[in-house]
C-alpha cells in the first residue's frame, strides 16, 4: 500500500503501458465493480476531441458553477502535479484523498487482476470516479485521454457528450483517416443521450452524425443547430435555443469562441435554462492554463501539440497581435506530425528555436529542427537559460509551444521566478 504521495505518484507515473493484457476496458470494469461502481453515482458530461477538450470543459464548468452547481472535473495532462487532474469547483483533490483512493485501487488490482496494474491513465480515472462519488457533487465533467470508444473514461452513461474537433493525431492507435478517428471519438455517444459537435471536417462530421442516429441521440452541430455571430471586438453573439448577446470570452481566438459556444449548449442541455448575465460573467472568467496564456507583455505559452492546434495558434496570433514579430520556442514528443506544425509556424516566424524535453518519448531538438527550412532556425540546449537571457524588443513576441508537458515545465519555471 502507498504510504506517501511521492511513493504513490512515483509508482503510478511508471504505468504508462498497462501490464494488464485483458480485453479493452476489462480492467476498468473489474475494478469499478470491486469499488462498488462509483461511476454510477455521479452525473457526467463527457468530452472528446483532438483539440479544445480542456478549454470547452473549463468554460462549461464556469457556466455551471455560475448557476450554483457543485462541479467536478477530470482533465489531462497535468502541468505541475497529478492533483490538478481531479477538482471540485476548481479545488484540487488533497494528497490524503488521492492516497486513500489510490490505495483502494491498489487493493482491487491485487484482488481482481492478480496484481497486474492497468495504465497510469486508468488508475487516475478510477481515483477521480471515487472522489466524485464520495463528495456527492451535482455533476462531473470528464475528459477522454485518447480517442473515446476504448478510452478508460468510456464506462459512464453521460447526460451529454461533447466532441470538439477531429484532427489526424495518434494515427497508430486511432486510424489514419478523419473517418476512422471520428469513429473512435464517436464511441462516447450513448443511447438516447444528446451529443454536441464542433467538428468542421465533413468526413468526420458525417461519421459522428451517423453514430448519433444509430444511438438515437439528439445531434447538436455548431454552425447548424446553434450559431456564432462574431464581432470585431473579439466578442460574439450566441444563437441557439436561447440567444445571448455580446459575450466577451477570456480566451482569445475564434476557436475559443467555438469552444465557448459548445460549452453554452452543453450547459443549457443540463440546466434547461440559462441566465444571460451568469453566462457572460462565467466566460469572462474561463481561462485555461497553458492555452494562449500570457506571461508579461511579450511571452505566450500555448500547448499547440498538433497541426490543428498550430493552425489555431497562428490564426490567433495574427488576429490579436498582428503587428508583432513572432519567435517560437518548440519542444514536443515523438508521436506527432511535427512537420506540418513547424511549416505553419515558420511561415509567420522571425525565428524558430528547438529544444528537447527531458522525457523518454521526447523528440530531439535536432530531429525537430530538420523539419524547418527557415533561415533563422536554432537549437537550444538549455531552454531555461534561453528564457532567462533572451532579449526581446517591444514589438517581439516569444511563443513557447508544443507538448503540454513542455508547457508545464516552462510554466513552473516562470512562476518560480515570480513571472506572471
Amino acid at each position: 500500500m502507498f504510504q506517501t504521495m511521492q511513493q504513490c505518484t512515483d509508482f503510478i507515473f511508471q504505468l504508462k503501458a498497462s501490464s494488464y493484457k485483458g480485453a479493452p476496458l476489462e480492467a476498468m470494469k473489474k475494478i469499478l465493480a470491486a469499488l462498488g461502481h462509483p461511476e454510477r453515482k455521479t452525473k457526467f458530461i463527457h468530452f472528446a476531441g483532438s483539440n479544445g477538450k480542456g478549454s470547452t470543459l473549463n468554460a462549461t464548468r464556469e457556466i455551471l458553477m455560475a448557476h450554483g452547481l457543485t462541479v467536478g472535473a477530470f482533465t489531462s495532462p497535468h502541468l505541475e502535479r497529478a492533483n490538478e487532474r481531479m477538482t471540485i469547483n476548481q479545488q484540487e483533490i488533497s494528497d490524503e484523498q488521492f492516497l486513500s483512493y489510490a490505495n483502494a485501487v491498489a487493493q482491487a488490482v491485487h484482488e481482481q487482476l492478480e496484481g497486474q496494474f492497468p495504465s497510469f491513465f486508468e488508475v487516475v480515472t478510477l481515483i477521480a470516479f471515487q472522489h466524485f462519488a464520495h463528495e456527492q457533487i451535482d455533476i462531473a465533467l470528464l475528459e477522454t485521454g485518447i480517442g473515446g470508444r476504448l478510452d478508460a473514461t468510456n464506462v459512464i452513461i453521460p447526460e451529454v457528450s461533447v466532441i470538439t474537433t477531429i484532427s489526424l493525431e495518434h494515427t497508430d492507435m486511432l486510424g489514419d483517416t478523419y473517418a476512422l478517428i471520428a469513429a473512435e471519438k464517436a464511441g462516447i455517444i450513448k443511447k438516447g443521450k444528446p451529443v454536441i459537435v464542433g467538428v468542421e471536417n465533413q468526413e468526420a462530421q458525417e461519421v459522428i452524425r451517423q453514430t448519433a442516429q444509430q444511438q438515437e441521440a439528439a445531434f447538436y452541430q455548431l454552425h447548424e443547430t446553434f450559431h456564432i455571430e462574431r464581432l470585431e471586438s473579439g466578442a460574439f453573439h450566441y444563437k441557439g435555443d436561447c440567444i445571448i448577446s455580446n459575450i466577451q470570452p477570456a480566451m482569445e481566438g475564434m476557436h475559443q469562441q467555438n469552444n465557448a459556444a459548445l460549452a453554452i449548449t452543453a450547459s443549457q442541455l443540463v440546466l434547461g435554462e440559462l441566465r444571460e448575465d451568469a453566462v457572460r460573467e462565467a466566460l469572462q472568467r474561463a481561462k485555461w492554463q497553458g492555452r494562449f496564456e500570457r506571461f508579461g507583455t511579450n511571452l505566450i505559452l500555448d500547448g499547440a501539440h498538433n497541426s490543428e492546434g498550430a493552425a489555431a495558434l497562428v490564426q490567433t496570433l495574427q488576429q490579436v497581435e498582428p503587428a508583432k514579430k513572432y519567435y517560437f520556442l518548440y519542444a514536443a514528443l515523438q508521436d506527432k506530425d511535427h512537420g506540418i506544425s513547424i511549416q505553419m509556424m515558420e511561415k509567420v516566424a522571425s525565428a524558430l528555436y528547438f529544444t528537447t524535453i527531458p522525457m523518454p518519448r521526447a523528440a530531439s531538438a535536432e530531429a525537430l529542427a530538420k523539419h524547418s527550412t527557415h533561415p533563422h532556425t536554432h537549437i537550444i540546449e538549455d531552454w531555461a537559460k534561453f528564457l532567462t537571457e533572451h532579449q526581446l524588443a517591444e514589438d517581439d513576441l516569444l511563443i513557447v509551444t508544443g507538448s503540454l508537458y513542455f508547457i508545464g515545465e516552462v510554466r513552473t519555471f516562470l512562476q518560480a521566478r515570480g513571472m506572471r
